[in-house]
């Protein structure tokens, strides 16, 4: 028997298999380890401080350290650590947060149903659109429509509603009943001279006509983000979702929104249905639900789907869908906490007054050379790296110039994610002004390193 591994290094790569990773890579250098956070700041084994970009994986709402929640996680553990809602079952904190979202959501909406990630949200509205429309007798309306580059989970379901080719390579994915409408990025495809009135009302005609070619009585439903966070941090065209909408209203199809990484303040309001005054028929929210603090997500759904729900599961004596952990009480006594200190410290405020500076700062790269666009809204944005800005060709995926842009960040104490070659940031909602500065100062730094990489890399080519 081989002697254990010494270094947590060595452990992790002895012992894990880490998600989204190059695990060939991973074998050769092994895993940065981080071992505790404070406000917007994480601090690596060897105690180096980096500024968290990215809040997590978007979501990190309220930074890290806040000990509010970890006292309310503590004291729910000792009071009721667990216990489920399967028939019938129920335990105050679920009420209690349930009663909370409904109250907080901008459009109307009848119930809550609990999850444990925002990928089982989404893999519950699949069921939940099927379910619906048997319960109707419209066992042919099945097909969910969902955007190219659009992120929406990694469960079976989730992941077949991306649009993203790397979520099902080899995966045997997508599954039946799932297609995809245009991605609502103007500056890549849009047309010479297209305005974005105009691009938008394209891509609702786009729409129309997948509907009509697949099929009206076998289409149910459309599903997009607010803003698509992993797809790049694409903002959607102006009137974009006003025209999608105007189309999904003339099928009889629901409207999802997913607000994953949208929900709780990242777009400057509450919810990004608010920004981009969409009304949907079910929300899925996760990550800043809890501040990620703990694994909790949620879906919420209008009378009309409610009561259909209601009279199926008399005819067929059960609603049979449900998870051990929805509704956990110390994931749920952790999001009730969440969802106080937003109101108590007005946090959609704080973004509010804090958004300009944020997003000022990061247009102030779009004259890079390496910069084919800026793009973003309240605390989110994304700068797109290319190779020649005048034509917008992208850099060769080998290159690995966003890769080589996270690298030069770490040096810089600086966290940050490439989606490809885009440059997303979404820290922590907490972040105030002088963070903001010192954020965009050590993008700059990053940015000449890179630049000077990309032409070292030319030079040698």
């Amino acid at each position: 028997m081989s002697a254990r591994p010494n270094s947590l290094k060595a452990r992790d790569i002895a012992y894990s298999l880490h998600p989204f990773t190059n695990l060939v890579e991973h074998k050769k250098q092994g895993p940065m380890i981080i071992t505790h956070g404070k406000g917007i700041c994480v601090y690596d084994e060897g105690g180096t401080e980096y500024i968290d970009s990215g809040a997590g994986l978007w979501s990190v709402s309220l930074g890290y350290g806040e000990k509010r929640l970890a006292a309310a996680a503590a004291r729910q553990m000792e009071k009721l650590p667990y216990y489920h809602l399967f028939r019938n079952m129920s335990h105050d904190v679920s009420i209690d947060l349930a009663e909370k979202l409904i109250g907080m959501l901008p459009v109307k909406m009848s119930k809550v149903f609990f999850n444990s990630s925002g990928s089982e949200a989404n893999d519950t509205v699949v069921k939940m659109v099927w379910y619906y429309n048997n319960a109707l007798g419209r066992p042919r309306k099945k097909k969910i429509i969902a955007q190219m580059k659009g992120y929406h989970g990694v469960t079976v379901a989730a992941a077949s509603l991306c649009g993203l080719p790397r979520n099902h390579l080899d995966f045997d994915l997508p599954i039946a009943n799932i297609r995809h409408s245009d991605c609502p990025h103007h500056y890549r495809y849009g047309k010479p001279g297209e305005s974005e009135e105009d691009f938008a009302t394209r891509l609702a005609e786009n729409l129309d006509a997948l509907i009509q070619r697949e099929g009206p009585d076998t289409v149910a439903a459309f599903i997009a983000e607010p803003v698509q966070g992993a797809g790049g941090c694409i903002v959607p065209p102006r009137t974009y979702f006003e025209k999608v909408q105007a189309v999904l209203r003339k099928y009889d199809m629901l409207f999802i929104a997913d607000e994953v990484i949208c929900g709780f303040g990242r777009t400057g309001s509450m919810f990004g249905t608010e920004t981009f005054d969409l009304k949907p028929d079910i929300i899925t929210m996760a990550k800043a639900l809890s501040s990620s603090y703990q694994p909790i997500s949620a879906v919420a759904i209008s009378e009309k789907i409610y009561d259909v729900f209601v009279n199926q599961s008399e005819k067929i004596g059960v609603f049979a869908h449900g998870y051990t952990y929805s509704a956990h009480p110390v994931c749920a006594a952790v999001a009730l906490e969440t969802l106080k200190i937003y109101e108590e410290r007005d946090i959609v405020g704080h973004v509010r007054s804090v958004m300009r500076r944020f997003q000022d700062g990061v247009r102030r790269f779009a004259d890079h050379p390496l910069v084919g666009e800026v793009r973003g809204v309240g605390l989110m944005a994304g700068l797109e790296l290319v190779k020649n800005k005048k034509t917008k060709e992208p850099f060769d995926p080998k290159q690995g110039v966003g890769q080589t842009f996270m690298t030069h960040a770490l040096q810089h104490g600086f966290i940050v994610r490439s989606i490809v070659d885009t440059v997303a940031l979404s820290p922590p909602l907490i972040i105030t002004a002088a963070e903001i500065d010192d954020l965009l100062a050590r993008l700059e730094k990053t940015f000449k390193d890179t630049e000077a990489s990309v032409a070292k890399q030319a030079q040698a080519a």
